[in-house]
Order: C-alpha cells, then structure tokens, then sequence
C-alpha cells in the first residue's frame, strides 16, 4: 500500500514508526525536539496520540479509578490525572505535522475518540492509527474507516474473535488498506511474551500486512519481528529515557532508533528467497574451494599417492569426492608440482 510517497509491504524496506506518546513532557519545545531527533535517526514516520483526559475517562479517584496493580510503572495514578499529564495538546498537533513533513516523516495519530478523528481529518492526516486498547471499540473503528484513509492497528490482548470483530468493521466502513501489528499490551514487553511467531500466523488469518508494536527493550524483538514478514516497526521514542515521563522506561533513545533503522532493513534484505548453489556474488569464491592438485614432481609412469595428490586450495582441480579414485592410478606424462589435477593427467 501506499502512504503518501512511501510505500509499505513486502517489496520494501520495513516502515519505521517513532511514536511520540507522552514523552513531551507537556513541553512543545522539546516535542519539536523529539521529532527533530526522529527525523535524524531516519524514523520514516512519527506518530502522536490525540486524546483529553475527559475523552478517556472520568475525572474520579475512586475504586477502579486509580491503578493499583502493584506492577505498573504507573502505580498509585488516577486515570484522569495520568492522561491530562500525558495527552498531547491538540493545538500542537500542527506544528508538529508541520515540522514532521519538514523533515520527510509522515505525521499521524491515534485517535481514542470520534471527536478526535473529526479533528484529526481537520488536518488532513494521511493515515490512522487503532491503539491495542482500542481494538473492541468497534464504533470508534468504523468512524475511522468511515474516512477511506490507511488504518494501523494494534492487537495487544485482543482474541481472534475480537480480531476477526474489529478487522470486519474496518473493512465493512470502508477501510480497504489494513496493517495488524502484533503487539503485547505490558509496558515494557519481554521477549518471552512477545510470540513473533503470531505475524505470518495472522497475515494469513486476515489477508493483510502485519507488523509489530514492540514495547521491548533493544532491538532483538523488532529484527525478528522483520524476519518473520513483519512490514511495520514502531516504537515508543524518546530523547532521554533519564529525562523521564510517562512512557520514558520502555521508549528508545536517538541512537537505538537509528540503529533499528539500519539493522531492520538490513533484515529486510536478508530474507530474499529460496535458493542454493553459489549467488552472481559468491561465483567469483568458487575458486578459494579445495580441488585436487599434484604435490610434487612426478615423471610419466608414477603412481598417485597420498604423498603426491593432495586436496588443497585452490579449487581449479578435479573435485575432492574423486580423490580415493585417482589414488593407484599412474599419470601418463611428467607433471609439476602445483598442476591442477584432471583426467588427462591419467594413463589409458
């Protein structure tokens, strides 16, 4: 498919997203700084969130309100504060498009709510994106789809079904351009939980492109993700995870985004096709191959033996596998040591 100038699938190099999240730190100077940092690590698109903290949830402290989970890095929040600390001001969203396409990224979001993608279709967004926690809210979906324009989706914790659910409404409403990301919904993932095996398991299940939301530390996960068939990479990205924030523990730094860059097209272009014997590349090693060569000199009439047929380098001798053949046999004419070995070295 394709997003602007940039085309994503199989025939081309992964597409890389640097999501922005909350890493501003309620700062536009320093989310103009991130996407700078972006742009120069050669993430080839950034993405925002678009949300209020009324938008998400209730402005309550009670009960369910505040995270409890003694796991969470956000422990102790209440919702509501959490996402008014952590929501990108949608008065920011242009400049921040603005400097994005500066640079050559494309600039999208996730809306988490109709009034988001109202907004977000104000600024003419080339593309959407559905967060994990998002997947079942198929109303939300279909108003997306509903706009024609690409949509990514996040499946962290969702079940087939649920999938199934939300990928027959997007197409139903008008989506005809669909990525799935695997994703897993723990904030940072570990390897062990992210099953990248699910990526070609879930191309095939939907009939669309598949890539990976990956919320790991380091690279590992990401390059896998690439050689399992994986077109899309995102990650949460950051200037400084010291800098802090609400995201900052499991975002990357400039130089892992610039390494992923490289390292997951080089992946890409790794996995070619099925194939053997010597590429036009390696043709020109064949000669660094062992062969059969004569050892020393020997006049006409002498026996090859292992003192005088040798398998050595290079390869422009008869192959090894002929080596116990010729031994006994009697060469029909003086040879120097160094002569590749042939057939018409032998006698009758």
């Amino acid at each position: 498919m394709q997003i602007q100038n940039r085309t994503i699938g199989p025939g081309a190099a992964p597409f890389i997203i640097a999501e922005m999240s909350g890493n501003h730190n309620q700062s536009l100077d320093r989310a103009l700084a991130i996407v700078d940092a972006a742009g120069k690590a050669g993430a080839h698109a950034l993405k925002l969130q678009t949300y209020t903290a009324d938008t998400m949830t209730l402005a309550l402290t009670s009960g369910e309100f505040t995270i409890r989970d003694e796991n969470s890095l956000w422990k102790g929040n209440n919702l509501h504060a959490l996402y008014q600390q952590a929501y990108t001001p949608w008065e920011w969203h242009a400049p921040i498009i603005e400097r994005a396409n500066a640079l050559g990224m494309i600039c999208f979001s996730t809306p988490f709510d109709e009034s988001a993608v109202d907004f977000l279709e104000s600024l003419n967004v080339p593309c959407y994106k559905i967060a994990s926690f998002e997947n079942i809210h198929l109303p939300l979906i279909r108003r997306v789809a509903a706009t024609g324009k690409p949509i990514i989706m996040s499946t962290g914790m969702a079940s087939i079904a649920e999938l199934d659910e939300a990928v027959r409404a997007a197409r139903e409403a008008g989506c005809q351009d669909l990525i799935l990301l695997k994703c897993t919904s723990t904030y940072p993932a570990t390897p062990a939980n992210t099953n990248v095996l699910t990526i070609p398991h879930m191309r095939t299940l939907f009939n669309c492109q598949v890539g990976l939301s990956d919320h790991t530390m380091g690279l590992g996960a990401s390059i896998a993700a690439v050689a399992h068939g994986a077109t899309v990479i995102e990650k949460h990205f950051t200037l400084r995870r010291a800098d802090g924030g609400v995201d900052s523990t499991f975002s990357m730094e400039p130089e892992e985004l610039a390494a992923l860059v490289v390292e997951s097209e080089r992946a890409w272009q790794s996995l070619g096709q099925v194939t053997y014997g010597p590429t036009e590349a390696e043709k020109k090693s064949l000669v660094f191959r062992r062969s059969i060569y004569i050892a020393q000199d020997i006049p006409a009439g002498t026996v090859l033996t292992q003192e005088n047929l040798r398998c050595v380098r290079p390869g422009l001798g008869l192959p090894p596998k002929y080596y116990e053949l010729l031994l006994g046999r009697k060469v029909n004419r003086d040879v120097a040591a160094g002569t590749p070995m042939n057939w018409d070295l032998l006698g009758g």
